[in-house]
C-alpha cells in the first residue's frame, strides 16, 4: 500500500534533485523512476535498470537518507524492482529497413566489439565516474542525451572500454538500432578502399543513413588529413540531423586538436568529457580486480606498492598482472614486493620526489589568479573568487591521489562539492583558452 506521505517524500526528493542537476540529466536518471510501495521501514523503487539504481545509489545516498527511510545500518531503506521490458517496443530512432542484399552492397568493415568491455567490469573512480555516467545516458537513450559525446584522456585509461560497453548495451537493449563502432584510421583505410572501388557513394549511403549509432575511437589520427576530416564531418552532420547518436574519443579535448574550426565546433557541440587518471585507491581496485580475474592473490600491501609505482596507465596495470601471473605459474612462486620489484624492475615508476599538497596548490593559484589564500579557503561566491578556488579544487583532484572525501576535507568542503568544481572546470576549459593557459601556469608553477 502506497502512503501518501513517503509519496510526498520522493516527490520533495525529485524537487531537491532537480536543484542540483541539468535537465538532462534529470531526465536520464530520475523521470522514469515510480514509487511503487511502501511502509514505515522502507520504500519500493521501480528503475528502468540496474545503472539507474547504481547511479541514484552513487550519487544520492546521503541526499535520500534525508528524506526516506534509512535502516539500522544507516543506509537507505529502499527495494529496487527492475521495470520489466515493455512487450511493444518503439525505438527512439528510426530502424533499419532490411533489403535484399546486391552485388554493391558488401558489408562496412566495423570493429568487433570487444566482450570484456562492458559496463559491468568497467571500475569507476572519481577520475572517470562523470564519463561513465555520461556513457550511461547515452546508452539508456541513444540520440537523446548528449550529442555528439566526446570523450578525451591520456593512453590507457579506459576511454575504448567505455566505447564499446556503449556498444555492446545498445545492441543487447535496443535491438533494432544498427551500431557503427569503428576507429578512425580504419575509416581512412575504408574510404581510401572506397575510391580506389569506384563505391564512395555506397559507404556514404552506409555511414549516413543506415547506422543509428556510431562509434568512433581514436579521432586524433585524423589530424592534418583534411579530405578524410571533410569526409567525417560531412558524416556527423548527417547522422545529428537525423537523430542518431555520434560518440567520439580522443587523446586531446576538440580544442586541441589540429583540425578545422568547423570539425571542432561540431564536437564541442555535444557533451566534452575528460577521462582522468585514476587515483590511487581506484588504481588498486583495479588491479586486484583483473588479478582476480586471472585467479592470482595479490596481498594488499603489494597491490598499493604496484598501484603506487605504476600510475599513468591502467593498461600498464593489466600488463604488470600478466607478468606476474606467469611468472607465479611457471616458477611456483609466491608475489611478494620483492618478487614485484625483480619481476616488474622496467615498469615501476618512480614516484614523486615530493607529495604536492592542497597549501602548495592553494598558493599557486592565488599568485596566478591574484587573489589571497585566505579568501579560497573562505566562503566568497563572487566570481573572482569562486572560479579560481573551483581552479584549485580541479588541480587538487588531478594531482593529488587522495579520495574525493580526503580533498574535500582539506577544502572544508563536502566531496560533492569538489566533484561540481570539477566539472565545471572541465567544461569551462573545453572553450576558454585564456582559463586553460592559466590553469597550465599554476600547474608549472607547482610542478617547479
Amino acid at each position: 500500500m502506497l502512503t501518501s506521505d513517503k509519496q510526498e517524500a520522493w516527490t520533495q526528493f525529485l524537487q531537491f534533485v532537480k536543484t542540483r542537476c541539468s535537465v538532462a540529466a534529470f531526465g536520464n536518471w530520475f523521470a522514469h523512476i515510480r514509487v511503487l510501495e511502501s511502509s514505515a521501514e522502507e520504500i519500493s523503487l521501480e528503475v528502468p535498470n540496474i545503472f539507474v539504481q547504481e547511479y541514484l545509489l552513487s550519487n544520492y545516498k546521503k541526499d535520500l537518507c534525508a528524506f526516506l527511510p534509512v535502516n539500522t545500518l544507516g543506509e537507505p531503506a529502499i527495494r529496487f524492482v527492475i521495470a520489466a521490458a515493455p512487450k511493444k517496443n518503439t525505438p527512439a530512432l528510426m530502424p533499419i529497413i532490411s533489403a535484399d542484399p546486391s552485388p554493391d552492397s558488401s558489408p562496412i568493415p566495423e570493429v568487433k566489439l570487444n566482450n570484456s568491455y562492458r559496463f559491468e567490469n568497467f571500475i569507476e573512480g572519481p577520475a572517470n565516474q562523470f564519463v561513465k555516467s555520461a556513457a550511461m545516458g547515452i546508452a539508456l537513450r541513444p540520440g537523446q542525451s548528449y550529442n555528439p559525446l566526446f570523450i578525451h584522456g591520456g593512453v590507457g585509461l579506459g576511454k575504448t572500454h567505455i566505447l564499446h560497453s556503449i556498444g555492446h548495451y545498445i545492441r543487447e537493449n535496443h535491438k533494432k538500432l544498427r551500431v557503427q563502432c569503428i576507429t578512425t584510421e580504419a575509416f581512412i583505410n575504408d574510404l581510401v578502399d572506397s575510391l580506389r572501388n569506384k563505391s564512395v557513394d555506397r559507404m556514404k549511403k552506409f555511414y549516413r543513413s543506415e547506422i543509428d549509432v556510431l562509434l568512433v575511437d581514436d579521432i586524433q589520427f585524423l589530424q592534418n588529413r583534411l579530405n578524410f576530416e571533410e569526409e567525417l564531418a560531412y558524416t556527423f552532420e548527417a547522422l545529428k540531423n537525423k537523430g542518431a547518436q555520434i560518440v567520439i574519443t580522443s587523446d586531446k579535448p576538440p580544442s586541441l586538436l589540429k583540425l578545422s574550426e568547423r570539425t571542432i565546433g561540431k564536437m564541442e557541440g555535444g557533451l566534452v568529457a575528460h577521462m582522468g587518471v585514476p587515483e590511487l585507491e581506484t588504481r588498486v581496485a583495479i588491479l586486484q580486480y583483473k588479478a582476480e580475474q586471472k585467479g592470482l592473490h595479490i596481498p594488499h600491501k603489494v597491490a598499493f606498492f604496484i598501484a603506487e609505482h605504476i600510475h599513468n596507465n591502467v593498461r600498464q596495470l593489466e600488463g604488470a598482472i600478466n607478468r606476474l601471473s606467469a611468472h607465479c605459474r611457471l616458477l611456483d612462486l609466491n608475489i611478494t614486493e620483492e618478487l614485484v620489484t625483480k619481476t616488474l624492475r622496467e615498469m615501476l615508476q618512480q614516484a614523486p620526489r615530493e607529495k604536492i599538497s592542497v597549501e602548495q596548490i592553494l598558493k599557486s593559484v592565488a599568485t596566478i589568479f591574484q587573489v589571497r589564500v585566505s579568501d579560497l579557503r573562505g566562503s566568497t561566491r563572487t566570481k573572482d573568487i569562486a572560479l579560481p578556488r573551483q581552479v584549485a579544487m580541479y588541480l587538487a583532484k588531478e594531482m593529488i591521489s587522495e579520495s574525493l572525501m580526503m580533498l574535500g576535507a582539506s577544502f572544508g568542503k563536502t566531496h560533492s562539492t569538489i566533484l561540481h568544481a570539477c566539472k565545471s572546470i572541465e567544461k569551462k576549459v573545453a572553450t576558454d583558452e585564456n582559463l586553460r593557459r592559466q590553469i597550465g601556469m599554476v600547474r608549472r608553477n607547482i610542478e617547479a
